[in-house]
């Protein structure tokens, strides 16, 4: 299968691309993520390899940190087992656990964070699915030219 391509939108005050790059290995589990279509594209569609937009959502400006990408098959995710976790699922067992979870290694953070304003005006994005209107998904899928588009913008060309 051929390389794909995502964006994957995170809050930075939770866990921002600085944070993914002081990591161990640069390396962290992408979990808690608890939407039946982002768990799909998780479990169903990413591949090692694939390339992902690290986005900081619900903060001003939210927009476009930096690279990362996607550096393991799909897991069960253990914070559905732990009562302790914001994301614990009451319904999840060791056996049958509906929640996936892919790990993301940091590629690298922007010389310039490309925010969402500057997105939409952007000529090749008009059909970038975090630009829909009520588009709420935390990770999305994302066209090639897309991704080569936002990677020029961030890295300051």
């Amino acid at each position: 299968m051929a390389k794909q391509f995502w964006l994957m939108k995170t809050e930075p005050d939770t866990f921002s691309i600085d944070d993914l790059s002081k990591r161990p290995g640069q390396t962290e589990s992408w979990d808690g993520v608890r939407n039946y279509q982002a768990r799909n594209y998780m479990r169903d569609q990413m591949k090692i390899g694939d390339g992902v937009l690290f986005y900081h959502s619900s903060c001003s400006p939210a927009g476009i940190a930096g690279e990362a990408k996607v550096a393991s098959h799909p897991l069960p995710d253990p914070t559905a087992l732990n009562p302790q976790s914001p994301y614990f699922d009451a319904k999840a067992t060791p056996e049958k656990n509906p929640w996936a979870l892919v790990k993301v290694a940091f590629v690298q953070k922007f010389k310039r964070f490309v925010t969402l304003d500057e997105l939409r005006t952007l000529p090749g994005l008009e059909n970038m699915v975090v630009l829909k209107k009520g588009m709420r998904l935390s990770i999305q899928p994302v066209t090639p030219e897309e991704f080569r588009l936002v990677l020029k913008l961030g890295k300051g060309k």
